[in-house]
């Protein structure tokens, strides 16, 4: 994770580690007019790509020394850099806030802004498509279209119209990856393109095109109409005949356990996974011989469980003997992923009397952060900072476990009160800082006086 450019007062530059940072007020909340001052300073220098240059950018673009004090600007939190300081504990008189030592960004996420940041500088006059979200982050997305990126989302088929790609054009693919099929169609159009598929993500590709390879049916633990799983899952596509099937949860991997031990009625079956299985998916013939993979975002546990409920309904219907020819699995969770939930994990060995966890509502790891938070204390799963209205004192989150968006008035306790936070791995700093300050500020203190006292 980027540590946030914080200068100590008086300075210059940015603090030592493990050094309590003095900060200047005016730092907390400046206000960010990106068109007029980050486009600017992305633009500079920036030229246009020349005949033979190359078009299929994966390690960078070589400017992130010059994007980076634009990405500090928008991204960083002196709040948060002084909480991270002082051990992810801050006491604001009645208050006690707590931070999961992994939470925000993780290295694919800041990988991917940063590609992002240094195509607008690279390529200043030319159009910049992204296919989809960046990330799953409602600000960092807006701070993309405010830079002239244009989004292109895809139909009720999860389909992409690319028709309007010139080779003249700059494509950014976002950290989830696309398919297969619609990145071969974007190196035909030979545009621009800017790879920030996710190292995470590309090793568990790798674990499904060997499954694919070797003849064995990839069973996905993810969401099928997930971004990633969708990427993931195109890769069969690679060998003729290659099936996958994709299960959400425990209960769906039950069911196929049963297929495969005999007792499952074909037309439920297919009933049930008409939407997450690859086209000609035969239950009698494909479940023969099945690899396990993940969406990277899943819960860890979740995973491992379902992978040894499926390992152990092969062995029962084919044989302990005959299990290495038939069941491969492999842990896919990304480690970012595994480190945030861990954290949380940790936390709760101690639970605080409630939870804030940040984040995009459509982010799968955000998710599964606050259903870990909700098993042992009251949980709130909040976009950003405008979930919390310090004047009327409420706060609008999402339900755990489901889609509705809900309202709480007097959420926040009386008294002495301890609250944790965490932030999903597509929440930078500056989001969960800007929580924090409401949060303070709806206690009725001032957030500022925080970091002058620092």
């Amino acid at each position: 994770m980027r540590t946030p450019c914080v200068k100590a007062a008086g300075s210059g530059r940015s603090p030592g580690s493990g050094q309590t940072p003095a900060v200047h007020v005016a730092s907390l909340r400046a206000p960010c007019h990106f068109p007029t001052m980050a486009r600017q300073a992305l633009g500079q220098a920036g030229r246009k790509a020349a005949p033979g240059e190359e078009r299929y950018f994966r390690r960078g673009l070589g400017l992130k020394k010059e994007i980076q004090p634009v990405l500090d600007f928008e991204y960083g939190s002196a709040l948060v850099a002084l909480i991270r300081a002082r051990d992810f504990e801050l006491r604001v008189n009645r208050l006690h806030l707590r931070l999961a030592k992994s939470f925000g960004f993780c290295y694919g996420v800041d990988r991917a802004v940063d590609y992002a940041y240094e195509s607008r500088r690279k390529f200043p006059d030319r159009r910049i498509f992204l296919v989809g979200e960046i990330i799953h982050n409602p600000h960092v997305n807006r701070r993309l279209e405010e830079m002239e990126i244009e989004f292109l989302y895809p139909d009720e088929e999860g389909e992409f119209d690319f028709s309007s790609v010139t080779p003249e054009d700059v494509v950014i693919i976002p950290a989830f990856g696309v398919t297969l099929h619609d990145f071969e169609t974007l190196r035909a159009l030979n545009c621009i393109l800017i790879d920030t598929t996710c190292g995470s993500v590309l090793n568990v590709w790798k674990r499904v095109e060997s499954y694919a390879r070797e003849g064995f049916t990839t069973v996905v633990h993810g969401k099928y109409w997930h971004e990633e799983t969708r990427t993931t899952s195109s890769q069969v596509n690679k060998y003729d005949g290659a099936k996958f099937l994709i299960v959400r949860d425990m209960a769906q991997a039950q069911v196929v356990c049963s297929y495969i031990r005999g007792d499952g009625d074909r037309a439920d079956f297919m009933e049930l996974f008409d939407p997450s299985r690859s086209p000609g998916f035969d239950p009698d013939r494909d479940l023969g011989r099945i690899g396990v993979a993940n969406q990277t975002t899943m819960l860890a546990s979740e995973s491992l469980s379902i992978a040894a409920q499926l390992g152990e309904a092969m062995s029962d219907r084919w044989g302990p003997e005959e299990l290495p020819n038939r069941f491969r699995s492999f842990d896919t969770i990304c480690s970012a992923t595994q480190k945030r939930q861990d954290a949380v994990k940790e936390m709760m060995e101690a639970p605080p009397d409630l939870m804030i966890v940040i984040g995009g509502y459509n982010s799968s790891n955000t998710n599964q952060l606050a259903h870990l938070c909700s098993l042992h204390t009251k949980t709130y799963h909040v976009e950003d900072a405008t979930c919390i209205d310090t004047v009327r004192g409420r706060i609008t989150h999402k339900r755990i476990g489901g889609d509705e968006i809900l309202t709480e008035d007097a959420w926040l306790p009386s008294g002495e009160v301890e609250i944790g936070l965490t932030a999903g791995a597509s929440t930078p700093d500056s989001k969960l800082g800007e929580a924090v300050e409401r949060i303070i500020r709806g206690a009725g203190y001032d957030p500022s006086e925080v970091l002058g006292t620092a």
